[in-house]
């Protein structure tokens, strides 16, 4: 890819939308920055909801409103691995019956897959970004979540976390397992997550960090407000946030 792209479709998520837009302006920032021109079609839900439920004909709907909002885009970053993981992974697979022809929708879905990134990994990998101009002095601790860890196998949000002047970053116990949230599973199984959420708290209460961060928001929030109800004021920020400082 370019080092100049001209059309970077930003996919914004629901949840950085409706609870936490400061992510959404970190990203650009971000992208901008690597020389990008960012633009924001007229998107919705990536899916993921639906699909995990079950009601691929509900996901199929959603998905051709992501492809034909992005079709024109260069690239389709996403601050968030497991919406990114949607669109590069599981959309394809909506559209693989061989007698729905119509629209050819398997063609455009395997593009959109092949033009999906999550924002670390493309500004590592696709923009050349290996040093962030942020400063930080205190300790961080970046919860991996399963999404960016088995799905997407990012490695790029820890390598530019790790260029962040005077910042300490800390491994968690037990990093590689799960906070609990997984969309739906959290109300699903309620007490399974909440269990779950309880042992990830514990490990970052003993981690004794100043900032946990991660490149989900979902996992963010479900962390965030378990540390939140048990009265601790712990900074929960997405990676975005603290690479544009």
């Amino acid at each position: 890819m370019n080092k100049s792209s001209s059309n970077i479709g930003l996919f914004v998520s629901c949840l950085v939308d409706l609870t936490r837009p400061e992510v959404g302006f970190a990203a650009v920032k971000l992208l901008e920055q690597s020389g990008c021109k960012v633009t924001i079609p007229k998107q919705t839900c990536c899916g993921q909801p639906a699909y995990n439920s079950g009601c691929k004909n509900e996901a199929k709907e959603i998905a051709k409103v992501t492809i034909e909002a992005f079709q024109n885009c260069e690239a389709v970053v996403v601050p968030s691995a497991s919406c990114a993981g949607m669109l590069k992974h599981h959309v394809k697979t909506l559209f693989e019956d061989p007698s729905d022809t119509s629209d050819k929708w398997h063609e455009k879905a395997l593009s959109l897959s092949a033009r999906t990134y999550e924002l670390t990994d493309f500004l590592y990998h696709q923009k050349d970004l290996k040093q962030v101009n942020t400063e930080f002095k205190g300790k961080i601790a970046y919860h991996e979540s399963c999404s960016a860890r088995r799905e997407m196998k990012l490695t790029a949000p820890l390598q530019l976390l790790n260029t962040i002047k005077d910042a300490e970053i800390i491994e968690l116990a037990a990093n590689e397992e799960c906070c609990g949230f997984g969309g739906l599973f959290s109300v699903k199984f309620d007490e399974i997550s909440n269990a779950m959420v309880e042992t990830k708290v514990n490990h970052i209460k003993n981690a004794n960090i100043d900032v946990l961060t991660g490149v989900d928001l979902g996992c963010l929030m479900n962390i965030g407000g378990k540390l939140a109800k048990e009265g601790h004021n712990l900074e929960v920020r997405h990676v975005a946030e603290i690479l544009a400082d």
